[in-house]
């Protein structure tokens, strides 16, 4: 009867021990899983809705990485902030990609040809955006249309948010 309990001891405690470095290999990969920065990349919708089809329309990508911080200033009482200290030149890349798209608007109005060739070439981006490990994250949109008659003016503005990790 001893001899049983001897070996139930040691198997209970095989089992516990076993229990415990997998479950504390777990927890270190998932804390290793944690560390891992993502990676983001913003792709710019920019579509225009000017009548006659005189606007300019493109896909951008930049291809320049900024760090914001060599850009950011702190206040320090609500009222100073420096920020005459930054030259905006200094922010301005020079490096994009840039692809041609089509107007939303012909001579005659809506092309709806043009925004289906439009639509081919964002999927295009997206299929390759997605072939490179990225993930579409989330999108915003706005719009200054045109306001009436001497306004003339009018533009659809996209951004893609992807992530990497």
């Amino acid at each position: 009867m001893k001899k049983y309990w001897i070996t139930a001891l040691v198997a209970i405690a095989v089992t516990g021990g076993s229990i415990y470095v997998w479950a504390n290999r777990s927890a270190a990969n998932n804390n290793a899983a944690e560390l891992t920065a993502s990676k983001y990349k913003v792709i710019t919708l920019v579509e225009s809705i000017l009548p006659g089809g005189t606007g300019r329309s493109r896909m951008i990508e930049t291809t320049t990485d900024l760090d914001y911080n060599n850009f950011t200033t702190n206040r320090s009482e609500g009222k100073d902030s420096k920020q005459s200290d930054i030259d905006r030149s200094d922010i301005k890349i020079d490096a994009f990609r840039e692809t041609k798209m089509l107007n939303f608007f012909s001579m005659v109005g809506i092309n709806f040809q043009n925004i289906a060739s439009n639509d081919a070439l964002i999927v295009s981006k997206l299929n390759e955006m997605d072939a490179q490990g990225y993930t579409l994250a989330f999108v915003t949109s706005g719009v200054e249309s045109d306001s009436g008659k001497d306004d003339g003016q009018g533009i659809f503005v996209t951004r893609l948010y992807f992530k990497a990790n």
